[in-house]
């Protein structure tokens, strides 16, 4: 299978190897490992739901263009949201300069309409 698949199981696992579990999807286990995998996920109900719900896609080339399909959204949607965050960012070089520069004026101003004012 796809190398691409083993993105799905990126959160790995303690009890059992990820390439076990797509060679378990192909079809390429010997029955003795098949059995291991069976009596994991009997343990595992979410994990056996993943792997129910991979099982009744139909082929291995839908599976893989849907994996294509989701790491393709993933990265768009990633990439938009670093987008959204660069532009709600604030250049802080230029903003603080001229914050800088503002105060400093006004402070000069008040010092020196106070330094007319004699009491």
């Amino acid at each position: 299978m796809n190398n691409d698949l083993l993105n799905i199981l990126s959160n790995s696992n303690k009890d059992i190897d990820n390439q076990k579990l797509m060679d378990y999807l192909s079809g390429k286990l010997s029955e003795q490992e098949k059995h291991e995998v069976e009596m994991w996920m009997v343990d595992n109900e979410f994990e056996n739901d993943a792997m129910e719900g991979l099982q009744q896609m139909a082929g291995n080339k839908k599976l893989d263009g849907y994996v294509d399909q989701l790491n393709k959204e993933l990265t768009q949607y990633i990439k938009q949201k670093k987008d959204r965050r660069e532009k709600r960012k604030i250049n802080n070089g230029f903003w603080t300069y001229t914050a800088i520069a503002f105060i400093l004026i006004i402070i000069i101003l008040a010092y020196m309409v106070l330094s007319r004012i004699k009491p």
